[in-house]
């Protein structure tokens, strides 16, 4: 123990290095205006209000934009844990003609960045017609290379004596699939589906892009956006908003971090 304090003293000098910013953006989305801009500053609110918060969803359309937030959010994690799961099953426990390599392919798209893909897609949905839409913000991302690969690796550690099982009482492959197979994989289904809400929730450049109106914007985009003009020099506004973004992430991602654990562990075995 006494040869290991120092170990446990940088643990927390990084600790506070994260959580203070947090902490911070906290408190202050609970301050006037001129107790921000105090020097030297304060920590702690000398009198505390909820006035930025009042005039974020009531001045701002901040509930439409948590609103599209959460649709968007929700429709593209369900679009990857079914067909995520599907792509990975099929590549895992089926045998057909080409699987090594349309695997190959679709870890070879890990290694593309997104930004080589950004404008051929932007162009895609465009002459779609889907261009400020609720399909062109979410289609584009219903399935993700990662999600595939984490799903094939599951599979792969399922014994295939449960398939044949299935087969002998007669069941479909596509309930064997969805009845024997998709329940043991709730470990994995859990860690993709909170990554992927995390990374659609916080999602910032295909909405800019996308969403041409006010009624589309997202979170991230409409507190980008609201904090230039007029609004950039109120940073109890800018904090209260950041802080509406962020708390509901955190929440989840506390609420389920022994899921998301536990998924990366035992798909790392397989």
């Amino acid at each position: 123990m006494r040869r290991t304090w120092w170990i446990y003293l940088i643990g927390l000098l990084g600790l506070i290095a994260v959580a203070a910013p947090f902490l911070w953006m906290v408190l202050g989305s609970f301050k006037t205006q001129g107790e921000l801009l105090r020097v030297p500053p304060t920590w702690w609110p000398d009198q505390p209000t909820t006035q930025n918060y009042d005039d974020l969803f009531s001045k701002a359309n901040f509930p439409r934009y948590f609103l599209n937030s959460g649709l968007v959010a929700l429709a593209v994690t369900a679009g990857n844990l079914i067909f995520c799961s599907m792509i990975g099953y099929a590549l895992a426990k089926l045998r057909f003609k080409g699987r090594n390599a349309l695997f190959v392919l679709v870890m070879a798209t890990l290694m593309i960045p997104g930004m080589v893909t950004f404008v051929p897609l932007f162009v895609l949905v465009t002459n779609a017609g889907l261009a400020n839409s609720y399909p062109g913000l979410i289609l584009p991302f219903l399935v993700s290379p990662f999600g595939v690969f984490l799903m094939r690796q599951f599979f792969l550690g399922l014994p295939d004596d449960l398939m044949d099982a299935g087969r002998v009482d007669g069941t479909s492959e596509l309930g064997i699939f969805a009845r024997i197979m998709l329940p043991l994989t709730r470990p994995a289904l859990a860690t993709l589906g909170i990554l992927t809400f995390l990374g659609s929730w916080n999602n910032f450049l295909w909405p800019l892009v996308i969403a041409q109106t006010e009624d589309k914007y997202t979170l991230p985009v409409a507190l980008a956006l609201y904090s230039t003009g007029q609004n950039a020099q109120n940073y109890g506004l800018l904090m209260a908003g950041a802080v509406v973004v962020v708390v509901p992430v955190l929440v989840i991602f506390l609420a389920f971090q022994r899921h998301v654990t536990k998924g990366i562990a035992i798909t790392g075995l397989k």
